[in-house]
């Protein structure tokens, strides 16, 4: 695939503050990419020095093979969809979708047939003659995206969209700007901190922790390979223990010895975490040679719906906790409830080692 943006060595800082540091990245043509993370991890600073909103300390930004570092953002290609929606309170949903349009000089049938077209595309094929205040959230935002696509860039950035919605029209809309992105192919960058909405959008996720990208990959390897601890704690659920590396397929946890994939690059007794997710305990037949087999006391039984979340207490060594999800089949199908003994296991290869 052919990079439409090449992002290398950027910085960004704020007095002694570093917000960014040596941020190398590339977003193929018509992909849509979110950056996730938490709060004040510089996900939305990289966005705006990508707009040229808030121009980077150091390093450079290249757009279709041109590079935009230095210009202004009304010399570089982009539509932008912010959080807060930001439409004119005083012109007309018309008005509003066809503002870029109008400041370009473009004829009035030109644009009155572009708007209608934007409109009947984000599903308010009525609500041109309306004013903002006349619209819900979702509507608002389905305008400020019709805006942002108004003047066909090649380049779409959304700074957390969704996330003053209620959940019900968020995940409306979660779909709706997929399928719409789908449709016309446009290279989009999403900012977000929730990952769920990264999960089911992104086509790759740039996971950002302190001001540096912590592991890029599609919403699978990064759910299922996560490469550092920071990145499984926060995408997703994980249980987390604390032991040593005993042998590069082997931890040593308690007096118990796990299975786990070979660790190449720790040495042998380094202090580690060994993680597997919820979901990834393994209850229903298990055989009598399956590895990283252990019993454990059902502590807490919390329903969630579809699941219920167990917390469980290793027999003789009550220290050492899982969480695991059982569906409510093998909660009837086994009896389980709170104070029931199981014997439970670890998939050796479902298993992460991190070093501690």
């Amino acid at each position: 695939m052919t990079n439409y943006l090449e992002v290398r060595n950027l910085s960004k800082r704020f007095g002694d503050f570093s917000a960014l540091g040596d941020i190398s990245l590339d977003i193929a043509e018509g992909e849509f990419v979110c950056f996730l993370g938490p709060s004040g991890c510089g996900k939305t600073t990289l966005l705006r020095a990508i707009a040229g909103l808030d121009p980077q300390t150091s390093g450079t930004i290249r757009q279709k093979g041109r590079d935009v570092s230095g210009l202004p953002p009304a010399q570089r290609d982009f539509g932008i969809v912010f959080q807060s929606y930001a439409l004119f309170p005083n012109l007309t949903v018309t008005d509003n979708v066809g503002y870029g349009l109008v400041s370009r000089r473009q004829a009035r049938a030109t644009i009155a047939r572009r708007v209608d077209e934007l409109l009947a595309l984000v599903g308010l094929p009525d609500s041109g003659s309306k004013y903002p205040a006349q619209l819900s959230g979702g509507q608002q935002q389905r305008v400020a995206l019709a805006r942002a696509l108004a003047t066909s860039p090649g380049l779409l950035l959304l700074d957390e969209p969704l996330s003053a919605l209620d959940a019900r029209v968020r995940l409306r809309l979660r779909h709706e700007i997929k399928a719409l992105q789908r449709t016309l192919g446009v290279t989009t960058i999403m900012v977000t901190h929730d990952q769920e909405e990264a999960l089911t959008m992104a086509d790759r996720i740039v996971v950002m922790n302190h001001g540096a990208i912590e592991q890029v990959g599609t919403p699978q390897e990064i759910y299922r390979q996560p490469a550092t601890a920071f990145v499984a704690d926060f995408v997703g659920s994980m249980n987390f223990l604390s032991g040593t590396l005993e042998a590069p397929e082997r931890v040593k946890i308690g007096g118990r010895a796990f299975a786990c994939p070979a660790q190449d690059g720790l040495a042998v007794g380094t202090a580690v975490r060994l993680s597997i997710r919820p979901e990834d305990v393994r209850v229903r037949d298990l055989p009598a040679d399956i590895a990283n087999r252990v019993a454990v006391d059902v502590a807490e039984l919390d329903f969630v719906g579809a699941f219920c979340r167990a917390t469980l207490k290793v027999q003789g060594d009550s220290d050492v906790a899982l969480v695991a999800d059982f569906s409510s089949n093998l909660i009837r199908d086994l009896g389980v409830a709170i104070g029931s003994r199981l014997d439970v296991a670890l998939p050796p290869d479902r298993v992460r080692v991190y070093a501690a």
